[in-house]
């Protein structure tokens, strides 16, 4: 069985999709995400000039060889470039490998640990009223989990994830007017006044059992993230994302030593080797990486399996960056992993979305339900996709009030 051809697809609704799609002599395909927010051509022109020409002639069932060839085979390794368009070559052999078998990932993996996968999705509100509005609504669709962003007053401009508009919706962030970013104004000292006390009054008004979850960002220094996570723990959070840049991961053995706030980290990590002493030092408590960004199924079901040891359990990254081939591909090792935690998930079933990837796959009472299809069970339409351009667009950036650039 030999890999034939090989295309790359960059398009999408409100999104630029990178979308791999390999073939092969038998006519199985597979399909893989390697879509780099911000940075999405580049993915793709890596994939066609480099990656996809070494692809043809190598037996598809091979993925952890032809994993290997590409990652070892580099003298330069690594980075969220190169491991995102790896993660959409592991994908789609990992797809093609299903369908051959007629089984659904999840049975190559070991089988179901669970039938459902509790997700969480993004509430945001311009001040504090706004978002208990946005909560409830998502409690009345059945969420059992919410992550909680508001405007703090006295800022500047409005906090990450957050519109300043009221009842706005903030879960595509990226803004498609043109390759250079907006600029958001941070100030740590009217955030870390304002915050506890708002999620505070969010877990009095919704009562013990919503699992809360907070992000801040990596906005905040070692020392600021220690007191804050030890004054917000009567709000009993389900995590504290990103309290500081996890670059320096000594900055977390801090943190640990001042609360027992349970942190998640990991959405900006590209491999094993960014999370594995975060992970063996039981400094986090669930790991977010990407399966598109850390090279694939194969790296990523490795760094399950060791946070597994460290009894850190899973909340793999959801943004609407992921298509709905990377959020099935989670959604499988969700189904599969014995230490699985929480999933993200921002709502990407829009008509033009289910056209483009159709799916059996199901979000239920805010669990969702990966499909019995052999693969991981989302077919990509070519004509769709002929819909859909490249579409410039950033990230915001931020700085201080001074000026000096901060942490997005």
């Amino acid at each position: 069985m030999k890999i034939t051809d090989a295309k790359v697809f960059v398009g999408g609704p409100a999104k630029n999709y990178v979308t791999l799609k390999i073939m092969n002599d038998q006519g199985v395909y597979g399909l893989g995400d390697a879509t780099l927010n911000g940075r999405e051509t580049m993915t793709a022109t890596y994939l066609r000039d480099y990656l996809t020409p070494n692809l043809i002639g190598k037996d598809p069932r091979n993925s952890e060889d032809i994993w290997q060839f590409f990652y070892r085979g580099a003298y330069f390794r690594g980075g969220p470039i190169a491991m995102s368009a790896f993660g959409a070559i592991d994908m789609a052999l990992w797809d093609i490998k299903g369908k051959l078998a007629g089984m659904p990932l999840y049975q190559l993996f070991g089988g179901k640990s669970r039938e459902g996968a509790m997700v969480y999705a993004h509430a945001t509100g311009a001040d504090l009223e706004d978002l208990m509005d946005s909560i409830a609504w998502y409690v009345e669709q059945g969420y059992k989990a919410v992550r909680v962003q508001c405007g703090v007053p006295g800022m500047p401009t409005a906090s990450y994830g957050v519109s300043e508009e009221k009842g706005a919706n903030r879960n595509y962030i990226t803004d498609f007017s043109g390759i250079q970013p907006k600029v958001e104004i941070w100030d740590t000292d009217r955030y870390m006044r304002y915050m506890p006390g708002a999620l505070a009054r969010i877990r009095e008004r919704f009562g013990p059992d919503l699992r809360i979850l907070h992000d801040v960002h990596h906005r905040l220094l070692p020392r600021e993230a220690a007191e804050f996570a030890k004054e917000v723990e009567p709000v009993r959070l389900y995590w504290l994302e990103d309290p500081t840049p996890a670059e320096d991961q000594d900055a977390l053995k801090l943190l640990r030593q001042h609360s027992t706030v349970p942190i998640a980290i990991g959405e900006v990590f590209n491999s094993i080797w960014d999370c594995n002493k975060l992970i063996e030092n039981e400094l986090i408590d669930f790991i977010r990486v990407a399966v598109t960004h850390v090279g694939g199924i194969t790296p990523a079901k490795r760094i399950v399996d060791l946070a597994g040891l460290h009894h850190v359990r899973t909340g793999f990254h959801g943004a609407p960056s992921h298509s709905p081939l990377s959020m099935a591909a989670q959604a499988h090792l969700n189904a599969w992993a014995p230490n699985f935690g929480i999933q993200e998930y921002l709502v990407l079933g829009t008509p033009e979305c289910d056209a483009l990837f159709p799916s059996a796959h199901r979000l239920e009472n805010g669990m969702f339900h990966v499909s019995d299809a052999p693969g991981l069970g989302v077919d990509f339409d070519e004509k769709e996709v002929a819909r859909y351009s490249y579409k410039p667009g950033s990230l915001p950036v931020v700085r201080l009030e001074d000026g000096t650039l901060w942490n997005y």
